[in-house]
């Protein structure tokens, strides 16, 4: 791990994302980009109808800024050396960045109908799903093309197993899960972007574990821009960052954890994005067998705390804890455990 070049890209993303938003915002205001609040929500949200949305390129640009500066540092310092073992490491971060950007161009789609039509409904979720397998396979022929045709998984303490073929199917369907439990995330102020800060602070650790100082500066750029994000996405929200950011954001989490060959680490890492997309599907299959019961309130699971009494901000501080809880567990795993 370079730790200037870290630092640097870190600070860089934090500063664009949050000065972007003294432009950004306004200009989303001008275009009309408001958020499209559901009836089926919490009343109180519709306070937050017409709030800017789409700030998700707020964090997208400081992403892509501060990693391209952080290679150059590292390139100029001697740390990115090309031979095949570091063209291999550079190629998975660029993939990362790549497969995140082109995640969030879908999410950039899917808002850009919904201000259009002034509903929270984009594209079909067939739409979704088809353009979403389209960039997953790109991304994992983008793996092969570097040469790392590893069909591995390690499970930290009990060894690895080589799932040969069937890996690409069962990382394929966790991405998918994955980019879309975090999009699910993002649905009160600030809840998706302290999560993801606290996943990338991890990575950036694991990075330095696995010797991936490149993937660390992907890390490291999407958490700091969630930081900088958060200055204006904190409750009461002056932007939200939609589906282009957080699918942005998923295409991030799922790439840094696949690129580093820690799937089963990203896994336990990602525990508050599964726990919410698998509330969505316990509701919808107890909805159907009890013929219209609930399990829960309302789904994804932070809007049941909601609809109990529980403050956005008390939600998001909790559901955080969770994470870092999860995010500590999967270091130690990754420290120890190999």
């Amino acid at each position: 791990m370079n730790i200037p070049a870290t630092v640097i890209t870190a600070v860089l993303c934090f500063g664009i994302t949050a000065l972007l938003g003294f432009v950004a915002i306004p200009a989303l205001r001008k275009l009309k980009f408001g958020q499209t609040i559901l009836d089926i929500g919490p009343a109180w949200h519709k306070s937050k109808n017409g709030t800017p949305t789409m700030g998700g390129v707020m964090f997208i640009a400081g992403v892509v800024i501060s990693f391209a500066a952080g290679i150059a540092i590292m390139w100029a310092s001697g740390a990115i050396i090309m031979d095949d073992v570091g063209s291999q490491k550079l190629a998975k971060a660029i993939s990362a960045v790549v497969m995140a950007l082109m995640f969030g161009f879908v999410g950039f789609v899917d808002d850009l109908i919904k201000v259009k039509k002034k509903q929270n409904e984009g594209l079909k979720p067939m739409q979704k799903i088809i353009m979403q397998v389209l960039i997953i396979a790109a991304f994992f022929t983008s793996h092969v093309i570097a040469g790392d045709t590893s069909t591995v998984i390690t499970f930290p303490f009990l060894g690895q197993v080589d799932f040969g073929i069937f890996y690409y199917i069962v990382m394929g369907l966790g991405i998918l899960y994955l980019v879309n439990a975090v999009n699910l995330t993002d649905g009160i102020d600030g809840l998706c972007s302290s999560v993801t800060l606290v996943y990338c602070g991890a990575y950036v650790l694991i990075c330095s574990l696995v010797g991936m100082g490149e993937m660390g500066l992907v890390a490291a750029a999407a958490g700091a821009g969630c930081l900088g994000f958060m200055v204006w996405n904190l409750h009461p929200a002056k932007v939200m960052m939609g589906d282009t950011g957080s699918m942005f954001l998923g295409g991030i989490v799922t790439a840094v954890g696949i690129g580093t060959g820690t799937e089963f680490v990203m896994v336990i890492c990602c525990a508050v994005y599964i726990w919410e997309a698998l509330s969505v599907m316990i509701q919808m299959t107890y909805y159907k067998l009890t013929k219209g019961k609930r399990l829960f309130k309302m789904t994804p699971i932070h809007h049941s705390f909601e609809m109990s009494g529980w403050k956005e901000g008390k939600i998001v501080m909790v559901f955080s804890a969770i994470e870092l809880f999860a995010c500590v567990v999967g270091v130690l795993l990754q420290y120890f455990g190999n």
